[in-house]
């Protein structure tokens, strides 16, 4: 693996196939002042000056959320807009239309279980499958990576983590924060034993890309960032597999693919065990 500039070169493509960016965690919300991953993001359209929609839905459409947004994609590089479900106006008109006029979807953390809920009433999860179809990027973190794919364990409400279903564009299961916030690992881990399809940890600061429905590659805004694929064998143990790693930054590093591992990249753990790590934040 070669060393990348930090600054992206952008794709000629005269149309885009389904994709997705899920991150555990970063981006403007989490890595302000690294603008890496969001500048691959707005790379991997092959616009130069994309239209890119922000759904704040998770946190309620959070004004500050939203005011963090536009500073982050500023009208000098994209042109920006947001969709509002809280609000008695959308801003948009007709979401759907809007929703498929874009480059670039970018869906916000918070609360999963509202975000797909307020989704299902106003017909959001629909139209955001059309313009995956269509060839719109979807990306998000923490909550607005868990939604795309069939089940997600979800840690944002008081209480154990839950395991939830998603809107399964993503045949997979998916867990975020995984090496920061205490319990994930160890519940994700738990439900994949309990029968949960196979699926992705994946941590802050690293970003599944998914071309159709298959991963492409792991991206990084940091250095030392993770993601591994949990499955269970034929016997029922669960099994953990470290994924290469591409750092987006200007520094010249490989993450090489490891083995199956435990915490400590020892064998293979079957027992669920699992360390607690530090907090991040919750989806």
């Amino acid at each position: 693996m070669t060393a990348r500039s930090a600054r992206p070169t952008f794709l000629a493509m005269p149309a885009r196939p389904p994709q997705i960016v899920a991150f555990g965690g970063g981006g403007f919300s989490m890595e302000w002042g690294n603008t890496l991953l969001d500048e691959h993001l707005i790379a991997l359209t092959g616009v130069e000056k994309p239209r890119v929609c922000f759904l704040p839905t998770a946190s309620g459409d959070a004004d500050h959320y939203i005011v963090r947004f536009y500073r982050a994609f500023a009208a000098s590089r994209c042109e920006p807009s947001h969709i509002s479900l809280f609000r008695r106006e959308t801003g948009v008109g007709d979401p759907r239309a809007h929703l498929l006029a874009q480059d670039l979807v970018y869906v916000g953390g918070g609360s999963l279980l509202s975000l797909l809920g307020t989704w299902r009433a106003h017909g959001i999860d629909l139209a955001l499958r059309d313009a995956w179809r269509a060839g719109v990027v979807l990306c998000g973190g923490s909550a607005g990576s868990l939604c795309w794919f069939a089940e997600a364990v979800s840690a944002f409400h008081e209480g154990d983590p839950q395991r939830v279903d998603g809107l399964g564009l993503l045949p997979w299961s998916n867990a975020v924060h995984y090496c920061e916030e205490s319990g994930r690992r160890a519940a994700f881990r738990e439900a994949i034993r309990s029968g949960m399809a196979p699926g992705y940890g994946v941590g802050d600061g690293a970003a599944l890309h998914f071309v159709g429905t298959e991963l492409e590659e792991v991206v990084c805004s940091r250095q030392g960032a993770s993601a591994v694929y949990v499955s269970s064998d034929p016997l029922g143990q669960v099994v953990e597999r470290e994924l290469p790693g591409r750092y987006l930054g200007p520094v010249a590093g490989e993450r090489p693919v490891a083995g199956e591992q435990t915490v400590a990249g020892e064998r293979p753990v079957a027992d669920g065990r699992a360390a607690s790590d530090g907090a991040a934040l919750a989806a």
